[in-house]
């Protein structure tokens, strides 16, 4: 079975060998056992309440339980920039005008924002590809909207989600190439692997105050601003699915956009609902005709899982079956979270479409 879990200091070799498959363009997931080693001590500490706010952050992963095998990651910032500053380009336009010579001229141009700076993050999302299929996708980027609605003190009334750029298959970004390495004089890769370590002081040192006016950029770059890499794609129509939205900021070094909602908005965690759980044979469960996909969650908070099975939301107490109980780890008459698991309701009984052509079939990145 596949299931949601806290990070946990064992799984680093796992999550190295991710990063490892990951490429260029997830700067939080860099392909380093010591920033990866770190990043876990810090999420383990999270759960544990030893951290101050600005440096409090959730690493889930996904685990093959048949294999022990850690095969996707997910993560969530609880407030960013409190620490070190948070920067994107923030799209606006500077218009030029003069009545004596009758021109009026609108100019797109980016801003360095700090803007959005004690929000939270949905970030690190990285599934392997060999399991790139069924509800995996959907279960890696949902089941952190399961512990936001479970334990909604934690976060603050704003999310986001920064979406990779735009780049070729050689790892060339248009974006970086016409922009960025004109202040930084440095490759895409090394400011990526700079960025994603922890090393960001050189933005604010270089990175110029004053708006950039967007039609001095080379027509590929002015392209592929806002623009998610092919790979990505599945990953942003899954959070837009889910009400997030695009607001006319962009990632300083690729171009891509940043997604953001109110928390309470969200698809999942508006329409989450609380349930007592009833244990019943697996079978009896998923073969009911009015079965559908559904995302279950524990409301355990350090020892917090999350699965994808079919039931039928509404009932009160909610059946499910052995095996979803013993992943959970609850018991007859336990609380839980459900939600269904696709906002169109493709994954219903009768349905023309099949759950796996709702998974990802590409890369899951941002």
């Amino acid at each position: 079975m596949m299931i949601i879990r806290p990070v946990e200091y064992r799984d680093l070799g796992d999550i190295l060998a991710l990063a490892g498959k990951a490429g260029a363009g997830l700067t939080s997931l860099p392909s380093n056992e010591q920033v990866l080693a770190a990043r876990i001590d810090r999420s383990v500490r999270t759960w544990q309440g030893i951290v101050a706010r600005g440096e409090q952050g959730y690493l889930f992963v996904l685990e093959d339980s048949e294999r022990g095998k850690v095969v996707g990651v997910s993560a969530i910032e609880v407030a960013v920039g409190l620490k070190e500053p948070w920067y994107n380009f923030r799209v606006g336009t500077l218009v030029h005008a003069s009545t004596a010579l009758n021109v009026y001229n609108a100019v797109p141009t980016l801003y360095l924002s700090n803007d959005h700076t004690g929000l939270s993050e949905l970030c690190t999302l990285f599934l392997d590809p060999q399991y790139r299929h069924g509800t995996n996708g959907q279960l890696l980027v949902k089941a952190r909207l399961m512990f936001m609605a479970t334990f909604r003190a934690h976060f603050g009334q704003r999310v986001l989600a920064e979406m990779r750029g735009y780049c070729d298959e050689q790892g060339h970004s248009p974006f970086w190439a016409n922009l960025g390495q004109r202040f930084f004089s440095i490759d895409f890769a090394q400011a990526d692997y700079l960025s994603g370590t922890g090393n960001k002081a050189f933005i604010a040192e270089l990175m110029p105050k004053h708006p950039l006016y967007v039609d001095f950029l080379a027509p590929e770059a002015r392209a592929v601003i806002g623009r998610v890499h092919p790979q990505t794609e599945p990953a942003r129509a899954l959070l837009e699915s889910e009400g997030l939205g695009y607001r006319g900021y962009i990632d300083i070094f690729d171009g891509g956009p940043t997604l953001e909602a109110e928390i309470d908005h969200i698809r999942t965690v508006r329409d989450s609902r609380q349930a007592t759980a009833r244990i019943a044979a697996d079978g009896d469960v998923g073969s009911r005709q009015d079965a559908a996909w559904c995302l279950l969650a524990n409301e355990d908070y350090q020892g917090f899982r999350a699965v994808a099975c079919r039931c039928v939301i509404g009932q009160e107490p909610l059946e499910i079956g052995v095996d979803t109980a013993a992943a959970l780890g609850l018991s007859p008459g336990q609380p839980l979270r459900a939600a269904t698991l696709y906002a169109d309701g493709r994954s219903r009984a009768g349905s023309t479409a099949s759950h796996h052509q709702t998974g990802f079939t590409h890369a899951a990145l941002c």
